[in-house]
This record gives C-alpha cells, structure tokens and sequence, in this order.
C-alpha cells in the first residue's frame, strides 16, 4: 500500500508536470527536424518516432521501477543492470548480420566489460551503494559498452567482406587463421572504441556530460562535480575498451570452420 502510495505521489508532482511540458517541446523539435529531413528526402519519420514513443515509454518504466525499489536492497540494483545486460546484448546483436553466435558474443562481452567495471568502482566507492546512483551509472556504463560491441561487430563484417580474397590467399599458404586476420581484428577493436577516446579527449572542452551539470544543478561543489565526472567518463572508457577487446577476440573463433577455410561470405 505504501508502495503505491509513493508511486502515485511521484506521477502528480509539479516538477513531473513540468516534465511533461518538456517532453512536448522536445517532441515539437524533433518533429520539426524530421519534416525538414523529409523534405529533403531522408527518410527518417517511422524510425524516429517508433524510436521516440519506444524510449519514452522504457524511461519511464524504469522511473517507476525506481520509485519502487529506491528503498530496496542493492541487490534489487544489480538484477536490474543484470537485465539490461541481457536487452544491450539483444540490441546489439542485430548489427551483426551474418556473424554466427551473435547474441552469446554480444552477451559476453558487454558482460564482462561492463559488470567488471561496475563491480570495481563499487568496491573502490566511486558507485555509491545505493540503487539511486547504482542503476543511473551502471545503466550508463552498460550502454557505452552496447555501443562499443555494436561497431564492432558491424566493423568486423565489413572487414572480413572486404578482404575476403587477401584472407584466404592467406589461409591457402598454410598461414593460421588469427595470423591472417590479426591485422582486421586490431582495426575492428580500435574503431569501436574511437567514440570512448573521443570523449575522454573531449571532456570539459566541448562538452559538460550530464552528471556534471546535473550536479551541479543540485549544488554540488563545482570541482568534486568535475572529479566525479571524470572518474565516471574513465569508467566508460576501460567498460568500453574491455568489451571491444572482448568482442574482437571472441567473433575471430566464429568465421572458421574446424578445417581452418572462412565461413563468413559477404552479402549479396
């Protein structure tokens, strides 16, 4: 009863109110954009707003969900990173047409490096143990990485496709199989991790990310916002590396047959 009592308290606040009012602006926005690009025949409008009423909707169960278990036990926090592990890796594995074992890659790897980066900036106390700050930042991190895994594994087909021919001239003169694409894997990994260096050389510069301002809005100290901000784009930065690494090593036992021949041929 008090559960519903706080969830329905939180749905008629002002400030939710005010939310609303600022989702119709933003949506007014967008929709603008998307006219001004149908005009110029991109094509965005039914991807765009199935991505729009979709987002809306998760964010806001997951506020709810918030709302329900902020008093909860931590250990509520992490079986909900946990499942979003599980969506990311759904997500993800949809850019990886063609490449077998997609999901279980995609799994792994956003897994690993996002879970042992969490768990680590815990127990050092960079993550609260709160579930407030724990699901925000995990979410966060657990995204940088689907992000990372999904160029990857689009990167990877594109390389593989692209040099199909140089692979098995390769294969044919006996070489081993992770010789002949060792050089395919390394620029796979790097641009899937170009966005995280890019943020990382960016931060403070051309950007404030959001816990800083959101921070800072709340009246923290200005410079423990900066340092908190820092260590959070850091986190990015190793879950992000760690699951490229990951996701490279794991997709080059997955395009040869036990005979050693490529089994991933481009698409018609």
């Amino acid at each position: 009863m008090n559960l519903l009592h706080n969830m329905l308290t939180s749905l008629t606040t002002p400030q939710v109110i005010n939310g609303l009012l600022q989702i119709a602006a933003a949506t007014v926005l967008v929709l603008v954009v998307v006219v001004i690009a149908q005009f110029n025949k991109v094509k965005l409008a039914t991807e765009t707003i199935t991505s729009m009423v979709r987002g809306l909707i998760q964010i806001l169960i997951v506020g709810i969900i918030l709302v329900l278990i902020i008093n909860a036990s931590i250990i509520f926090g992490y079986l909900v990173l946990a499942m979003m592990i599980v969506f990311a890796a759904v997500l993800s594995q949809r850019r990886a047409k063609g490449l077998p074992g997609a999901f279980k890659i995609s799994l792994l790897s956003i897994g690993i490096g996002s879970g042992i980066t969490v768990v680590i900036m815990a127990l050092v106390g960079v993550i609260e143990p709160r579930i407030a700050t724990l699901i925000p930042v995990g979410s966060m991190i657990i995204s940088s990485s689907m992000r990372t895994n999904s160029l990857a594994l689009n990167r990877f087909r594109a390389e593989i496709e692209a040099h199909t021919g140089q692979i098995e001239a390769g294969l044919s003169l006996g070489a081993p199989p992770n010789i002949v694409i060792e050089s395919y894997m390394n620029n796979t990994v790097y641009a899937s991790i170009i966005p995280a260096v890019d943020t990382m050389r960016s931060l403070g510069i051309v950007f404030i990310p959001g816990l800083a301002s959101g921070m800072l809005l709340a009246g923290a100290n200005p410079i423990y916002a900066a340092e908190y901000q820092f260590a959070a784009i850091a986190m990015l930065f190793a879950a992000s590396t760690l699951t490229g690494l990951l996701c490279g090593l794991l997709l080059r036992t997955t395009i040869f047959s036990p005979a050693e021949q490529l089994t991933l041929r481009p698409q018609m």
